[in-house]
């Protein structure tokens, strides 16, 4: 479970879970601040009529909530559903995977030395969250540049092993990028053409031509750029079929 310190901040989006429901409030767990318990009043699980707060908050369902109110003496927090848009669920729920992806990375750097994730936030895990804002931020500039976690204060046995850790969590994963391609021509020199035509679309993109049964080809492209080499393919793919002289060509990509 991705963890953090202490109390939430007024006005963050915070991830909960609705444990018991009254008539005018429901009570949440905060996933990521254990211990702490949450209150969302009637009047803020959702912008309209509410007939029946059961129908806006589920036992043992997760929300994104916000942070409304705070008595710092009780430790108690007021949340609001309807004040989260959908952008704001939608990147908050981002952030706390790209988190449980980060303390995975913290988890097995504390195996490595022998210590518990309990015991790694203590060590680390807090205080890399006070001065990135985020674990996931903290690695990712580790990623960038191996000397940051070190001069932030982590201490150098732990540096070590999390950027260890770091590096093969942060390994970007090899897609390959498959389009079906059919070639057709009726031209006396149809076969040179397509030969031509497919030695081409080779060179352009970078990506393997296999022959599967006439008129059929499987175009594949292996990349850790998935979005730039689609659009490579089918750049490729386009002026393939445009080039068929007395003929036709069709393509579709393989999701």
């Amino acid at each position: 479970m991705v963890k953090r310190k202490g109390l939430p901040e007024w006005g963050e989006l915070v991830i909960c879970t609705v444990e018991r429901v009254t008539p005018y409030a429901a009570w949440c767990s905060l996933n990521e601040y254990p211990g702490l318990e949450g209150m969302v009043h009637v009047s803020e699980v959702a912008g309209k009529w509410v007939h029946d707060i059961r129908d806006f908050a589920k036992i043992k369902k997760q929300y994104v909530a916000k942070v409304v109110r705070i008595d710092y003496q009780k430790n108690h927090i007021n949340l609001s559903f309807k004040r989260v848009t959908r952008f704001d669920e939608k990147e908050k729920m981002n952030a706390f995977r790209r988190e449980q992806r980060a303390e995975k990375i913290l988890e097995q750097a504390a195996k490595e030395l022998g210590k518990t994730l309990d015991q790694a936030y203590e060590e680390v895990g807090y205080l890399m969250q006070e001065k990135f804002g985020e674990l996931f931020v903290a690695f990712e500039e580790a990623h960038q540049n191996k000397e940051v976690l070190a001069k932030k204060g982590v201490p150098a046995e732990w540096a070590e092993v999390l950027l260890k850790n770091i590096e093969k969590g942060f390994q970007e994963k090899e897609i390959v990028i498959k389009a079906d391609l059919e070639l057709k021509s009726l031209a006396s020199d149809g076969v040179e053409q397509i030969k031509k035509i497919l030695a081409e679309l080779e060179k352009n993109t970078g990506a393997t031509v296999k022959y599967i049964s006439a008129p059929k080809y499987r175009i594949e492209l292996a990349t850790k750029d998935p979005k730039n080499a689609e659009k490579k393919i089918i750049a490729g793919l386009e002026e393939a079929v445009k080039q068929i002289k007395d003929g036709e060509g069709s393509y579709k990509l393989i999701k």
